[in-house]
């Protein structure tokens, strides 16, 4: 962490700098009215005159207006400086975040990594914008005062030091648990954004199944979560806010009374008492900002810490440079858990023909997208390897690894910008002939063509509406672009008619030549397309071969067919695996 600050550092020294040196001159500038005010009264005792005392109030209030005017100018520069910094780390954590396996964003949750690029990321801009300046012109004030104290008079200032005991004390206390509190504090936000972002986007399913009071109940779990970390930082404030009032407040009492005992027996003047008093009484406010701000400091560095992770998650991705040398995909004795105890792939070996179409197939929750994670590697086994062009698949850069194999899900995501632009995500350089061939293989020329604005169209949320079946066309349509020599298709067509992904299939079978395709079969139709079949089953392939060998042999995958087939060839395999 120290280290990114120090990075954070070194990229605005300049501005860093500037603030520090205008807040030490507001602090040195709030210094003078209360020095003035001693000499005031130490010349009118010694009878001055209505002009001098004119003078004496004319430079107090000069003074203080140039405090003010040096406090707004490094609180705008701090500001300003402040908001480049927000913009760096939004951008930095956005970068980290897409560089990270999909395994880790999915484990970590979508409430967690909302809260991190919100409430972590506005904390530590607070941080920066606020907290920093005001604790640094805080801090400054009170070593300028402690140092204009002793010079004023060595005799009473030593009284300051009386407060130190009840300090020190409570604020090691307070520090010792602030970190803990806050990173819960931080991680309480992560169950209130899921559980937002699951009701909002399952609403019609919150509806048809009438589960609207169970999602409040979530909704109600998270705030209370949210209320409970917010309580312990409360408490956190009620121990210590008493204590430290009762130190700010001794240094006053004390210089007034030692010093008026010293002004009656002559060894300092009443003015002299008077400074020293108004620097105790000084020193108050930026103490208690100092001690305020404490709390916002340990905040922010808890959210920066929390940012900071994301990105050395990534640094493991960041040092794989194994470069694969065929266009094998392979399997060996490979083992899997979501969870500690509890496998559902058991020792699966298996090779992939380049250029060959192997489907899987199998009942719900046999581990067949378990397999095409795996894959991708986009999960890494728990046991065993999974190979891409003769080296590990992890060994390989993220970047990489995608453009070797790519992975194509039955859920499609449609971002809120033009076709034009979806589409080209997949390569930035594409020109406009090759993205019109993806679309017309795609077979979505047509109604992309039929638009008012033609792949200038908006789509995705409060855009055009486009269908399932045109999201995943378009998401397809991608995946072409992108050209990766293996393609995993987990139930890709799902979201269409027969008709559509019968026709959708096939022009990506022709646009396949020579690439390897990995298909999760919904349709057993498109079993019977594939080079081989793998039947998966207990998370173990228990048959594999053409669909002419597995029927011959008549085991379980030839029972299924036979049963599709007697359904007038509409029934279906066993569909989606739940893993």
């Amino acid at each position: 962490m120290f280290a990114a600050m120090r990075a954070i550092w070194r990229g605005r020294r300049a501005a860093f700098i500037a603030v520090i040196a205008l807040f030490a001159a507001a602090a040195v500038a709030g210094l003078a009215p209360p020095r003035l005010m001693g000499l005031l009264i130490d010349r009118l005792t010694a009878g001055a005159d209505p002009g001098e005392l004119a003078v004496y109030c004319g430079a107090m209030l000069g003074f203080a207006l140039a405090q003010g005017l040096l406090v707004l100018s490094a609180s705008r520069l701090a500001y300003i400086a402040g908001e480049h910094v927000f913009a760096q780390l939004r951008e930095e954590f956005l970068a980290s975040a897409l560089t990270l396996p999909m395994g880790v964003l999915e484990k970590g949750g979508t409430g967690d990594l909302v809260a991190r690029t919100t409430q972590d990321i506005s904390a530590v801009s607070d941080t920066v914008r606020r907290a920093l300046p005001e604790s640094l012109i805080a801090g400054i004030t009170v070593v300028l005062t402690l140092i204009a104290a002793l010079l004023t008079s060595p005799l009473i200032s030593p009284v300051y030091l009386l407060s130190v005991p009840i300090l020190v004390p409570v604020m090691r206390w307070f520090i010792r648990r602030a970190g803990g509190v806050y990173e819960r504090l931080g991680a309480s936000w992560g169950p209130i954004f899921a559980s937002i972002n699951e009701t909002a986007t399952g609403a019609r399913t919150v509806e048809a199944l009438s589960i609207a009071e169970a999602r409040d109940r979530s909704m109600q779990d998270a705030i209370t979560g949210i209320g409970i970390a917010w309580y312990a930082r409360i408490r956190l404030r009620q121990v210590m806010l008493p204590w430290t009032n009762l130190a700010f407040a001794i240094p006053v009492f004390a210089s007034l009374a030692w010093g008026g005992w010293l002004a009656s027996v002559g060894q300092v003047s009443i003015g002299t008492v008077v400074s020293v008093t108004l620097f105790a009484s000084a020193l108050v406010a930026p103490l208690e900002a100092l001690i305020g701000w404490t709390d916002e400091l340990q905040k922010g560095f808890v959210s920066f810490a929390r940012i900071l992770g994301v990105s050395e998650i990534s640094v493991g991705d960041a040092c794989a440079s194994a470069e694969p040398s065929t266009k094998d995909v392979e399997l060996r004795d490979v083992r899997f858990s979501y969870r500690a105890g509890y496998e559902v792939l058991h020792g699966i070996t298996l090779a992939v023909i380049p250029g060959e179409r192997l489907t899987l197939v199998g009942p719900s929750g046999a581990g067949k997208s378990t397999l095409a994670r795996l894959f991708a590697g986009i999960d890494s086994p728990t046991g065993g390897r999974v190979l891409i062009g003769g080296v590990d698949a992890d060994a390989i850069a993220l970047d990489r690894r995608r453009r070797e194999v790519m992975l194509v899900s039955q859920e499609s995501h449609i971002f809120a910008t033009s076709i034009l632009e979806n589409v080209q995500l997949a390569r930035g350089d594409a020109d406009e002939y090759e993205i019109r061939d993806a679309l017309r293989t795609m077979g979505a020329l047509d109604w992309v063509d039929a638009l008012d604005d033609g792949w200038d169209t908006v789509v995705g949320s409060g855009g055009h509406p486009l269908t399932g079946a045109q999201e995943q066309q378009l998401a397809l349509a991608r995946v072409l672009l992108a050209d990766p020599h293996t393609i995993i298709l987990d139930e890709a067509t799902s979201a269409m008619d027969p008709t559509a992904a019968r026709d959708l299939e096939a022009a990506l079978a022709a646009t396949m030549q020579g690439r390897t395709v990995i298909a999760i079969a919904h349709r057993l139709y498109t079993a019977y397309d594939a080079d081989r079949i793998a039947l998966v089953d207990g998370g173990r392939i228990v048959e594999l071969g053409s669909h002419d060998e597995l029927v011959a042999a008549g085991g379980a995958y030839a029972r299924l067919w036979a049963l599709w087939r007697d359904d007038g060839a509409v029934g279906v395999a066993p569909g989606d695996d739940e893993r």
